[in-house]
């Protein structure tokens, strides 16, 4: 009997415990936010932009293979004196609640990041739906409203298409970098690393790229770009990286994956398939210096003049031209850094770890004092694994 009545009492008990969804939200009052645009008014308050999805249009794209169905999503804006406000005023907008827990992406305006990011990453990390593995994107000679209101043809939310685009080109070509909210807010914390942001840009017509004409087209009037490295220092821009500079910026910072390079004098195209890079510090007499060794090992691509690869001493010349052209990249990065005085290397976390009593003394002024003047050596290692079906190539005959 007794037993009864601790089973009826435990089950009692788990009945006001598990109490349901007290919170419950049905579908049908939500509006799913995908990506957050900021920008700023002229008098210099924030514009919020929304990215929202038409569920039933997004589904009727992919039917119609993106026909003549509605536009898979929605533009809204709001404007406040802050981030909070400029979010509640939205409700005056939309007919659905703003939820956030789906927002992969934020991209800011150039000018606002000019001016500079900290109170919208407090913000953004302090909103319990929001989520810091979010990615984050410059909008590059552009607003991040005309960056949010491009369609796009091939996925068909445009905030995915700047997401994958990120990553398959981080991965394939090495120019640009996923990050995160995150790793942002990590950054801007360090005395010893600043953020690097990477850039979208818009290439074609804005107002037609606004269009539904646009995804109707085999070659849309205005694509989605990613272009270019932004440097920050402390929490504004202070300038860019491109091209082959932005991939030296990834040799540093150990994320090469793959990408392709010209050898010096234009020999062959070198594919690298994986790489490592190694940072260290060293202090002599006081002063810091960081060593960079980088191994890179890949396959030959394209031959652009006559290469025998039987004989290993080509072959071993060819590597050593490899070599110098990524060490050309990577210094080339570093100049560039240097010369906006901003450490977006994080050379200054690593004597911070190596040197942690001198780092006392240099946090303060490192990016304006020691970093400019800092030595950096580079070491290059690439080896050639593959060399392709052709030992000669018939351009040059048998």
């Amino acid at each position: 009997m007794k037993r009864k009545i601790a089973i009826i009492i435990s089950l009692l008990l788990c009945a006001t415990v598990l109490s349901g969804c007290w919170s419950t939200k049905e579908l049908n009052e939500l509006a799913f936010v995908v990506a957050v645009g900021i920008d700023k008014t002229k008098d210099g308050k924030y514009v919020m932009i929304f990215q929202v999805v038409n569920p039933g249009n997004v589904v009727g794209a992919r039917q119609n293979g993106g026909g003549s169905g509605g536009v898979p999503v929605s533009i809204y804006k709001a404007t406040g004196d802050n981030l909070v406000e400029a979010s509640r005023k939205a409700s005056k907008k939309l007919s659905r609640l703003i939820y956030y827990a789906h927002t992969n992406l934020v991209v800011i305006g150039e000018e606002v990041a000019k001016e500079g990011v900290n109170g919208l990453f407090d913000a953004l990390e302090r909103n319990s739906q929001f989520r810091t593995t979010a990615m984050v994107v410059i909008a590059r000679r552009n607003s991040a409203e005309d960056v949010l209101k491009i369609l796009t043809p091939i996925d068909k939310i445009p905030a995915n298409q700047i997401i994958k685009t990120l990553q398959f080109s981080e991965k394939i070509w090495g120019q640009s970098i996923n990050v995160d909210i995150g790793t942002i807010i990590n950054d801007l914390a360090s005395p010893g690393k600043a953020p690097i942001i990477s850039g979208v840009e818009i290439v074609g017509s804005v107002q037609k790229g606004k269009r539904q004409t646009n995804v109707q087209a085999s070659e849309p009037d205005a694509r989605l770009n990613i272009n270019g490295l932004a440097m920050f220092k402390e929490d504004k821009l202070v300038g860019w990286i491109s091209g082959e500079t932005a991939r030296g910026v990834l040799w540093i910072l150990d994320k090469m994956e793959q990408t392709g390079v010209t050898v010096e004098k234009e020999d062959a195209a070198y594919k690298v398939v994986r790489a490592k890079t190694s940072v260290a510090a060293h202090m002599k007499k006081g002063k810091p210096s960081i060593s960079i060794h980088i191994q890179a090992e890949g396959d030959i691509g394209e031959e652009f003049v006559s290469i025998d690869f039987t004989n290993p001493k080509q072959i071993f010349a060819l590597e050593k031209k490899a070599e110098k052209s990524i060490k050309k990249e990577v210094v080339k990065a570093v100049e560039e850094a240097k010369k906006a005085k901003t450490d977006i290397f994080g050379f200054g976390d690593i004597v911070y770890r190596s040197y942690p009593q001198q780092w006392k003394t240099m946090k303060s002024d490192w990016n304006d004092r020691y970093f400019p003047q800092l030595e950096v050596n580079v070491t290059v290692e690439a080896f050639i694994r593959r060399t392709g079906l052709r030992t000669k190539s018939y351009l040059f005959g048998q």
